[in-house]
C-alpha cells in the first residue's frame, strides 16, 4: 500500500513536470509536426498564442486536478482511471506548451496559482465521493470542449499546426468526458455547469494575456 509520503513525494513529482518548461514528455508525436508553419501577421500570431496559452493552462489545470482526485479516491479502480487520464493529457500539456514557443511566446505565468486551486478542488472532490470526483472531470471536460471548440472555430485560418493540435485534443477529451460517466459519475445539473462555465471565464481572460 502506497505511504501518504510516498503519495506526496509523486505529487510533487507531478507538479514539478507540469510547471517546469519542457520537464513533461509526451508518449505521441504531435499533430502538428508534420504540418508547415503558417505566414501569421503580429496580432494573429498573437492571438494564437493567446489561445494556445489558455489551453495550455487548461492543461496544467487538468493535471492538477487528476493529480488531487487521485490522491483522495476512495476505489483503486478509480484512482487507476484518473491517473491514465492524466497520463494521456500530459500529451496536450506537451504540444501545447511547444506550440507556444513555436509561435514565440510562452506559458502563463498564473499557471502555479491555477494549478494549487485544481488541485485542493480535485482533492476535496474526491474526499466527498468518487461519484462527485468522477462528475467534476466529466463536466470539466465538457467544459473543455466547448472552448475548443470555440477556439478553432477563431483561430487564424491559416494556421493549421495550432488547430490540428486543438482537434485531437478535443478527441481526447470527449473520451475522458465519456469514461467519467460510464464509471458512475454524477451528471451535473445545468445550474452548476452554468456556474463553472463563469468561473472558467476567469481563467480564460487573464490567461489570454499573462
Amino acid at each position: 500500500m502506497i505511504s501518504f509520503l510516498d503519495k506526496a513525494v509523486l505529487q510533487f513529482d507531478r507538479a514539478l513536470q507540469t510547471l517546469v518548461p519542457n520537464a513533461a514528455k509526451a508518449t505521441r508525436p504531435s499533430p502538428a509536426e508534420k504540418l508547415e508553419e503558417a505566414d501569421l501577421d503580429p496580432n494573429e500570431r498573437k492571438h494564437s498564442s493567446g489561445l494556445m496559452r489558455i489551453n495550455h493552462t487548461g492543461e496544467v489545470c487538468a493535471q492538477a486536478l487528476y493529480a488531487g482526485q487521485a490522491t483522495t479516491a476512495k476505489l483503486a479502480a478509480v484512482r487507476k482511471e484518473m491517473e491514465h487520464a492524466a497520463d494521456e493529457e500530459i500529451d496536450h500539456l506537451v504540444w501545447c506548451e511547444q506550440r507556444l514557443y513555436d509561435l514565440g511566446s510562452k506559458p502563463s505565468m498564473l499557471n502555479p496559482l491555477f494549478y494549487g486551486a485544481s488541485f485542493v478542488i480535485g482533492a476535496g472532490a474526491g474526499l466527498i465521493s468518487d461519484k462527485l470526483s468522477l462528475g467534476f472531470v466529466a463536466a470539466t471536460e465538457d467544459q473543455v470542449c466547448i472552448h475548443l471548440q470555440k477556439h478553432m472555430a477563431t483561430l487564424p485560418t491559416q494556421d493549421e499546426k495550432s488547430k490540428a493540435v486543438l482537434a485531437q485534443m478535443h478527441i481526447d477529451e470527449a473520451r475522458h468526458k465519456a469514461m467519467a460517466l460510464e464509471a458512475g459519475g454524477y451528471e451535473f445539473p445545468q445550474p452548476i455547469m452554468a456556474i463553472m462555465t463563469q468561473l472558467s471565464k476567469v481563467m480564460t481572460t487573464t490567461t489570454y494575456r499573462i
